[in-house]
Order: structure tokens, then C-alpha cells, then sequence
């Protein structure tokens, strides 16, 4: 093994070093496994925005009756069936890009309280504006 002083760092060559915490520092002949590829899946705003879909589609097709029939069904209030059928009032561009949002690795991208503030404007483009300065 020879070792040389590189930017103030010294390298071993042959063998890598693994410190755990509160442990000592050991050396072993394989390096530490990868980190396990980010955990995607879709974006809790954008669950609620499909499900508001659904319970809109259900009310028109008259499986079920109005919205205080769904939140009897479902056992939520009136008034949270009505937060979540408020998304529906975005842009269509918007519910689109909602609908594609990730959490990753349990990170969400948004939270639902600052689209239905963006969903009460009634103008399409200043929900865009809006939406573009919450998400760049």
C-alpha cells in the first residue's frame, strides 16, 4: 500500500475507509455500496387533484348523488370534499403539470393550501403568473 499527500487529503490506495458513527474507523477491502436510486412517486397534491377528478366525474355520471352524499361516503366534511373539488378550478395547463409532479424520496414539491389560493383567482393567466412565481 503506498499512500502520497494529495490537496491535503492523504489517499490509500488498495483500501477504502468506512467510519461509522460512534464506532472506530475501519478499513475494508470493497468500497461502501451506492446510494440506492431516489424513491419517485407521485406528489401528494397531485393524488388529490386525480381524486377530485374522479369524485367530479362520479357526481356527473350520478353514481352519487352531490358533494355532501361524497363526504358522507367517504367519511371527510363538506367542506374538505369541496377544497378538493376547489383544484378543479385551475387552468387546464396547470392541472396537467400538477398531475406530473414527484415527490422525491418523501420530499414534496408542494403542498394542496397554496394551489387552492392560486385556484380562486378567476383569470387563467394570472394563475399561471402565480403559478410561476411559487414554482419558478
Amino acid at each position: 500500500m503506498s499512500t502520497e499527500k494529495k490537496d491535503q487529503r492523504v489517499i490509500i490506495e488498495g483500501a477504502f475507509l468506512r467510519q461509522r458513527a460512534g464506532k472506530s474507523v475501519a478499513f475494508a477491502a470493497t468500497p461502501p455500496a451506492p446510494k440506492p436510486a431516489p424513491v419517485r412517486r407521485p406528489a401528494h397534491v397531485a393524488r388529490q387533484l386525480a381524486l377530485a377528478h374522479h369524485l367530479q366525474r362520479a357526481i356527473e355520471n350520478g353514481a352519487v348523488a352531490d358533494r355532501a352524499a361524497v363526504a358522507r361516503n367517504l367519511g371527510l366534511t363538506r367542506a374538505r370534499v369541496t377544497q378538493l373539488l376547489d383544484l378543479l378550478l385551475l387552468a387546464p395547463d396547470l392541472q396537467l403539470t400538477v398531475l406530473e409532479m414527484e415527490a422525491i424520496d418523501g420530499v414534496e414539491p408542494s403542498s394542496e393550501r397554496p394551489l387552492r389560493r392560486i385556484a380562486h383567482e378567476p383569470i387563467w393567466a394570472a394563475q399561471q403568473s402565480h403559478f410561476r412565481e411559487l414554482f419558478g
